[in-house]
């Protein structure tokens, strides 16, 4: 199966709410070729708006999340054709990072294994990142004699405490899930006949709150990575205010309805029935 078809390179379940989307070239590791990249974006596209979608789940088949790009198909035979071939694939690559960064729904990532380089930049997409303990993380390409290009820097720099992340770039060192999780790469690490399970218990959790919200809020904390205080303290009224054209009032007042008047919800203990919600 070392040649598979464009539409056979990623693999899609919907289960319960739940969008299983899986990079499914496990016979190479699941790295991404031009193929798969073109594949996740119109995977992705499709999925979004779904109404029986209400969380997204990114993983691999196999024995890995994804080894990064594909060193013949994605470098090697683009490099041959030229600059032009080079800039789309990249732009097909992080084209579909992108749409994931500011996905429409919330998005988890289940790395059940390998994840390298170019892994990085889904990586830093996704939402919620949960690995299996003995999950492998790297940068490898110092050992390559180049940079870990294609975002997977900034991502390190971005997630990780600056001098963990300059050793990870520098040493070419693989990490493990649960350091991984240590070191803020990913959101937590959990034994991996216990990945799935997790997995499903954060989306079940996700899938009742109101949707509207959710979207404000991944979104929110996404833009004030690069705000100073005054600017994020602004922005979060204007969102707050958008929101509530969208929906968000109603959902105020049916959850502050619950509360004060029904008794049958507390803010810190969970969720309000977001189904109540007259829209």
């Amino acid at each position: 199966m070392s040649d598979r078809a464009e539409e056979d390179t990623v693999a899609v379940r919907v289960e319960d709410g739940i969008a299983w989307v899986s990079y499914n070239r496990p016979e190479k590791r699941n790295c991404m070729s031009p193929k798969l990249n073109r594949q996740m974006k119109r995977v992705l596209e499709d999925l979004e708006f779904r109404d029986d979608v209400r969380v997204l789940v990114l993983t691999g088949e196999g024995d890995a999340f994804s080894a990064g790009m594909d060193l013949k198909e994605y470098f090697r035979d683009n490099e041959a054709l030229g600059i032009g071939a080079i800039r789309k694939s990249q732009r097909e690559a992080y084209g579909w990072w992108d749409r994931l960064r500011w996905y429409e729904k919330p998005t988890i990532g289940m790395v059940n294994g390998w994840a390298f380089g170019g892994a990085y930049g889904p990586l830093h997409a996704l939402d919620i990142v949960v690995a299996a303990d003995d999950a492998t993380f790297g940068l490898s390409e110092i050992n390559w004699g180049i940079l870990p290009g294609g975002g997977a820097s900034k991502v390190a720099q971005e997630l990780m405490p600056f001098r963990k992340a300059i050793y990870h770039a520098m040493m070419g060192e693989n990490l493990t899930g649960k350091q991984a999780a240590e070191q803020g790469l990913v959101t937590e690490s959990v034994p991996a006949d216990r990945l799935r399970a997790r997995v499903v218990e954060i989306a079940g959790v996700l899938k009742q709150k109101d949707p509207d919200a959710l979207r404000a809020t991944k979104w929110a904390m996404r833009r004030m990575t690069e705000m100073t205080f005054d600017n994020a303290m602004d922005y979060l009224i204007r969102a707050q205010e958008a929101l509530n054209g969208m929906g968000g009032l109603e959902a105020r007042k049916e959850a502050t309805k619950q509360f004060l008047d029904d008794k049958t919800f507390k803010p810190g203990l969970g969720a309000f029935d977001a189904s109540k919600v007259k829209k």
